[in-house]
Order: C-alpha cells, then structure tokens, then sequence
C-alpha cells in the first residue's frame, strides 16, 4: 500500500511538472516573435527617440524574462527528468513487489491447499477414533453390565450362603448341651490334626525345589499322587488368583485349603495363595467357631437332628414355653399399667395437694403480715387514746360518731342491719364484701375494662369540651359587654398638637469591601465544591 501511495504521488508531480512546462512553452511562445516586431517597429520609427528608447526597454526585459523562462524551463526539465528516473525505480520497485505478492500469493495457496488436506485427514482420523471410543465405550458397558450381573449373583449366593449357615447354627444351638461339648472337642482334635499337617507341609516347602523329571519320578515310585498333577496344579494357580483377586467366601476358603495339601515341590509359585486362605480359615475359625472348617470339603455337615419329627417337637415344646411366656408377659404388663396409673393418680393428686397447700401458706402468710399491721395500728392508735390528750367522754363521742359512719356505710353496701351486729363484725363484712367485689372485678373480661375506660374517657372529654365552650362563651360576652360600654361612654377629646417622631437621619452607608467579597466568594465555591 505505502508503494502505490508512492507511486500515486509521483504521478502526481510529474502532471503537475509537465503542466508547468507546457505553460512555460505557451509564454515563450507569445514572447519570441514580440521583440523582433519590436525592432522593426523601432526602426520603423526613428522620428521618436523616446519610443525607441521604450521599445529597447522592453526589448531587454522581455529578453530577460526570456533567459529567465529558459533557465526555469531547463530547471524543470531537470527535475523531470529526476521524477522521471525516480519514476522508473518506483516503477521497477513496484514490479518486484508485485512478483513478491504473486509468490507469497502463490505460497499462501499452497499452505491453504495443504491446510485443508490436513484438516480433511484429521477429521478422517477423528472419526476414527471417536468411531474407535464408541466401540470401547460399548464395550466397558456390556463388561460392565456382565460385571455387575455377576455381583449380583455372588451377592445373591452370599445372601443364601448366610442364610444357610444362620439355619446351621439354629439347629447347633437348639441341639443338646451334651453333644454339643461332644462336637466341639471332635472339631478341635481335627483343627490340631490340620495344624500338625500345615506345619509339615511348611517345613517341606522350605527345602530347595527338585527337578521335574525327579520329582515325577519319585511321585510315581512312592505312589503319594495321582497321575492327574497337571490339572490340579492349574486349579491350584486359578484358585491362588482368585484369591488375590476378589475376598473368598467360605467354600472358597475350603476349596483352597483342600488344594493347599498338596506338596509344595510339586507347585511351589502358589504358596503365597495357601498361605492367605490359611490366615482366612483361622480368621473365620476365629470369628465363628461353629461356621468354621468343622467338616471335611466332601463331606455333609454334621448334626445332631437326623429326623424332621425331632424338630417338631421341638418346635412345639418352645412353642408352649412362649405362650406360657407370652402370657406372664402379658399378665406382668397389665400389673405392670395398673400401678404405673396408679402411681400417676397419686402423684397427680399429691402434686395438686401440694399446689394447694402452697398457695394456702401463701395466703396465711399474707393476712398474717395485714393482721400484724393492722395490730400495730391499733396498738398505736390504743396508746394514742390511752394518753391523757383525749378524756373518756371525747373518745366515747368519737366511737360512736364511728360505729353510725359503720353503719350507714354497712347499709348502703349490703342491706339493714336486722342482726344488731356490732362496728366489728360490721367492719368485717364491709371486707368481705369488698374482698368479693375485688374478685369480681379481676374475673371481669379485659374488653369489657377497656370499654368501661373507653366511655369514661369519653364522658370526660365531653365534659371538659362543655366546660371550655362555657368560658369561651363568657369571655365572648365579657367582650361583648366591655365594647358597649366603650362605646357608651363619652368621647374624650384631645387638646394640643398631635405628639409626631422627629425627622430621622440619613441612613449611614457602609463601605463595601472588595476583598470581603472575593473572601466570601472563596468560601462559597469551598462550601459547594467541598461539602
């Protein structure tokens, strides 16, 4: 791009040069037949000098220009013929960029065209293998798919397994006590007969390991194995690796210990394998003594109950003892409900009986305090009476004034006095009375309160709003009034001149100050710009 703007300006100045010479050209042109005309005009005339005088003038300044347009023409020329040479170059510089861009052009397409090659074999290849991962992905899920049905198949062995042995040791412990201690010493005199066998078969597999032909010679002369060795070694290395392969289950576990008899010179690669299916049986023998190898691989498991009757009557027996069970239980539970309510009545009971007595030790303790005040008070107001202030007559009086305050009060609050009861007992049925009402009032509803308060309230602020337009109303008549007699009363009239304010002074003008306002100014902006 920047050779062809080059180029553009070039052209552009060769143009312009090639105008300027033209014109150049058209001027000398004009120029070159005028000053001959001049002469001969000049010789033409020869009666005026002054105009011969004018037309040499011209003459030479015309030939001045003439020389002047020459030599700017040759300069111009000059420089054409450097724009021109500059031209040339640019030109060949151009030719060369443009055989670059064709080969950059023509490289470019070939890098495209194996691009797209590339692009197509990898797609080829990608295909392929995602082709190639859908078949493994396939694949993993059949395996998958087997594997897991083989899990659930050995889950749903194990589960029979497990509920095989769960019926075995049923039937071990419903068995007698006797041929149980029976069984158990017949199983650990075979445990130690395995024990002393494992052992030796130990110590023979730490010696060196013989040559075959040796050592199926020697088995054929002493007559220990069959003849069969291959196959059971080749079950001996399946059973080894499934042993390091998965956790054995008990017959596994029996299976390689039956295998693991054999004499190591024979197979001396899975020793590893009868060694981990030993530790497993003890383990086991461990854990469950009556699930453990108590019987040989071959052999059905022994037990004590031969006949299915055993087993029923058995049933049967066990089956009475529950109910006789079931029903003491039963009994045991009924007891058990009936003194558990009991125990609850009563305790209940107790607790209200406690309740009650505590609030009653409350309320003893309450009207024993008012009882003492109350003692007090008469004992003050005993002494009171009992100096020599007040003389028997004054008191008499005053008892008498109180029993009738009693009485009037006793008959506007419960009714006459039919009894003739005395000021006391009186006294102490105004209490009661008024102990009663205050009970009342507490079992009162709080709305109902609230309602009360609610119209009293009401009553009172109409009250006070009565009251207040009362006052307002005799204030307005007081006005009323004190305008009647202003305006009834005589007119004074004023004598003298009318008091008036003296003139005033000139206000006084202050000053502005101008570096006050530009301070104000200041602080204005610092106030708007910074708050």
């Amino acid at each position: 791009m920047s050779a062809l703007s080059h180029t553009r300006s070039i052209r552009s100045q060769e143009t312009c040069s090639s105008g300027a010479i033209s014109r150049s050209r058209t001027i000398s042109q004009q120029t070159a037949p005028q000053s001959p005309k001049s002469g001969m005009e000049a010789t033409a005339t020869p009666s005026d000098q002054q105009v011969e005088k004018e037309s040499l003038h011209e003459y030479i300044n015309k030939k001045r220009e003439m020389f002047r347009m020459q030599y700017a023409i040759a300069i111009k020329r000059d420089e054409i013929q450097k724009l021109e040479n500059l031209a040339a170059e640019e030109e060949a510089k151009l030719e060369k960029a443009e055989q670059y861009l064709e080969k950059d052009a023509a490289m470019f397409d070939d890098f495209l065209k194996e691009n797209d090659k590339n692009s197509a074999q990898a797609l080829k290849i990608a295909e392929r293998e995602t082709k190639a991962k859908m078949d493994k992905i396939i694949e993993i899920r059949e395996l998958t798919a087997q594997m897991m049905n083989i899990q659930s198949e050995i889950s749903r062995l194990e589960d029979t397994l497990q509920e095989y042995m769960m019926y075995r040791d049923f039937l071990y412990q419903l068995s007698p006590k006797e041929w149980q201690e029976e069984y158990e010493k017949k199983q650990m005199k075979k445990r130690e007969m395995k024990m002393a066998s494992r052992a030796k078969e130990e110590n023979t597999s730490t010696l060196p390991p013989v040559p075959k032909g040796r050592e199926l010679t020697s088995q054929s002369k002493q007559g220990r194995f069959p003849t069969t060795g291959s196959a059971e070694r080749l079950s001996v290395d399946l059973s080894a690796e499934e042993l390091e392969l998965r956790p054995l289950s008990q017959s596994q576990r029996k299976e390689s210990i039956k295998q693991g008899k054999m004499p190591s010179k024979q197979h001396p690669k899975p020793l590893s394998a009868r060694r981990v299916s030993e530790t497993a049986s003890l383990k086991m023998e461990k854990a469950d003594p009556v699930c453990s190898d108590d019987e040989d691989e071959d052999e059905a498991p022994e037990l004590y109950f031969t006949d299915p009757k055993q087993l029923l009557n058995i049933f049967t027996e066990l089956e009475e003892q529950n109910l006789s069970l079931i029903q003491n239980s039963r009994e045991t539970e009924e007891t058990l409900d009936e003194l558990k309510h009991a125990l609850t009545t009563t305790q209940n009971k107790m607790g209200r009986e406690i309740a009650q007595l505590e609030q009653l030790e409350v309320t003893l303790k309450a009207s024993i305090a008012k009882e003492e005040e109350t003692a007090k008070d008469l004992a003050i107001k005993a002494q009171v009476f009992s100096f020599g202030e007040f003389k028997s007559e004054f008191q008499e009086k005053m008892l008498a004034s109180l029993s009738k305050k009693v009485l009037e009060v006793y008959r506007r609050c419960i009714g006459e006095n039919d009894a003739n009861l005395g000021t006391l007992q009186m006294l102490t049925v105004i209490e009661h009375q008024l102990d009663d009402l205050l009970e009342c009032l507490e079992r009162v509803p709080q709305a109902k309160i609230e309602q009360a308060e609610k119209t009293k309230e009401k009553e009172r602020r109409m009250r006070l709003r009565d009251e207040k337009i009362k006052q307002q109303r005799q204030l307005q008549e007081e006005r009323i009034q004190r305008a009647l007699a202003r305006a009834q009363a005589d007119i004074k009239k004023k004598t003298g001149r009318r008091l008036v304010f003296r003139s005033e002074p000139p206000p006084i003008k202050e000053k502005e100050d101008e570096n006050q306002g530009l301070i104000d100014k200041e602080k204005e902006e610092a106030l708007y710009y910074f708050t």
